[in-house]
């Protein structure tokens, strides 16, 4: 079905509450599952945004702004937007699995190493357009 929907792949999810935020596949399930019989896929995306951080700043304002909210989320490929970049998901492949979903602490858990990856990633200033918000 969709062959180009690997792990890595960053997508733009167009429906619900997550509409608009930007997510990086994690497990792509191409034929489904019994929970979720249906393409999907388990991604992992920014539900806030970090704010932009300019030299006048201190420390500690730069260390508020620089916060990200992830999230995690079992979604249809019908509602994923698919582009052309892709994002490292080694660091956090291991937390995010079916069963993750199944007991909050783990959902809680999973989201702390997804933050703490996704900041490291935004301060070393790689995969920047992944940290911006859209804008129409």
């Amino acid at each position: 079905m969709a062959k180009f929907l690997k792990a890595g792949k960053v997508a733009v999810v167009v429906r619900g509450r997550y509409a608009g935020k930007k997510v990086v596949i994690v497990k792509p399930h191409d034929e489904g599952s019994k929970s979720h019989p249906f393409g999907h896929a388990l991604v992992a995306g920014i539900e806030r945004y970090p704010l932009k951080v300019t030299n006048k700043h201190g420390a500690k304002k730069v260390a508020k702004r620089t916060k990200i909210k992830p999230f995690i989320k079992v979604i249809n490929y019908n509602h994923l937007l698919p582009t052309r970049y892709t994002l490292d998901v080694e660091a956090f492949k291991s937390v995010v699995s079916t069963e993750t979903f199944e007991e909050p602490s783990q959902r809680e858990e999973a989201k702390k190493v997804i933050k703490k990856a996704f900041e490291e990633r935004h301060q070393a200033g790689k995969n920047q357009w992944f940290f911006t918000k859209l804008s129409f």
